[in-house]
């Protein structure tokens, strides 16, 4: 039987009728932003990021979770004595602040939150010491100073054995100019930036078939990737946010961007509008992808409504500014692509990719 997200406890229509929910409660708190000189743009919830605005400026704001991954980095320890956990708080990080550079923030200040079933989690040293080198990282990586955190003890809640990573980073746009706002047209290009691997979504997934191999976490991936699953899962998760400012210091403006997390290649129609986001030219799945559908097995299309497929971060720009933003990529230090197209298609919101024959309608996202 191939399985599925929903098979690994994960309902994404039972998440996101929270989340709307939760959206409809906050707006009703929106005019409170006015004591403080702020005011909230019309287009802001339902975002990666949540935007407060000044008469100069904007700050974003951004809480994010790493989710299980940190238990594939558990397990991996336990069997092989390999420390993950600096690679785990690059995750961490990068989930936070790759979310606020979606709208054209730069992060200022992140934050950690670690809580822990018991505070003996941090008696090994190096699992606590690796951990701290990372986060410090993570943030150097993004260009923003580690502010702070919370390390709550949370017994009976979390488990004696584990440790909840999650945070959240604070965030500028300024000039107001530079805010990525969502004026995507009809013909923009579509560039996709390569994820480092799974990256931060699917992790659920992940643990449950590796129960299901006779190695576990420990067999080999193959397909010309000489890691083990374990190894592969683990890889740290790209961070974009110097993409993002190096598109700013060359004037380059990015009509819309994706952080492709959660909902996989479903997240790159993330923006209200109606339109098809169609991929001409996919990239085939990395090793792991292919690893994960043969052996699962996982279905194609489940494939790619999961997990970013070896994407990380779509960007929406005009025709004549691909070439531009392709070179801004690469002087980044980043691996990216011309993948597709935007195409006006009346009141059709869907992402289609042709070659593999997917279609995602709108309906199959329903974040807002």
């Amino acid at each position: 039987m191939a399985l599925s997200y929903e098979s690994s406890g994960v309902n994404y229509d039972q998440l996101d009728a929270f989340k709307r929910a939760c959206q409809q409660a906050a707006k009703t708190t929106s005019g409170l932003l006015h004591d403080h000189g702020y005011a909230e743009p019309a287009t802001t919830r339902g975002e990666s990021a949540y935007l407060m605005e000044a008469a100069d400026h904007y700050l974003a704001h951004v809480e994010e979770g790493l989710g299980t991954k940190n238990l594939v980095a558990d397990a991996v320890y336990a069997a092989t004595g390999q420390n993950h956990y600096r690679a785990i708080a690059i995750d961490t990080v990068a989930t936070i602040v790759n979310d606020l550079a979606t709208c054209g923030a730069l992060p200022i200040s992140v934050a950690m939150h670690a809580a822990v079933g018991e505070s003996a989690w941090f008696a090994d040293a190096a699992r606590r010491q690796a951990l701290v080198d990372g986060w410090a990282e993570g943030c150097r990586q993004a260009g923003a100073v580690w502010g702070g955190g919370e390390t709550p003890t949370l017994r009976g809640l979390v488990h004696a054995a584990t440790i909840v990573l999650a945070g959240s980073a604070i965030g500028k746009i300024a000039p107001k100019s530079l805010r990525i706002t969502g004026d995507v047209q009809d013909g923009d290009a579509i560039i996709f930036l390569a994820s480092s691997g799974v990256q931060t979504n699917g992790l659920s997934l992940c643990r449950l078939m590796a129960d299901k191999l006779p190695q576990g976490y420990q067999t080999p991936v193959g397909h010309g990737d000489p890691r083990t699953y374990g190894e592969a899962l683990l890889a740290p998760s790209v961070i974009y946010v110097a993409f993002v400012r190096e598109c700013q210091r060359r004037g380059l403006k990015l009509n819309y961007a994706a952080h492709v997390t959660g909902h996989g290649w479903r997240k790159l129609m993330r923006l209200e509008e109606p339109f098809v986001y169609e991929i001409t030219a996919p990239r085939p799945a990395p090793a792991l992808f292919q690893f994960l559908e043969e052996s699962g097995p996982i279905a194609r299309r489940e494939m790619y409504a999961t997990f970013n497929q070896g994407i990380g971060f779509a960007a929406y720009v005009a025709p004549s500014a691909a070439a531009g933003v392709l070179a801004a990529a690469t002087a980044a230090g980043y691996d990216a692509w011309q993948a597709g197209r935007v195409r006006k298609e009346g009141a059709r919101k869907a992402v289609v990719v042709p070659s593999l024959g997917l279609a995602f309608e709108g309906d199959t996202l329903q974040v807002r």
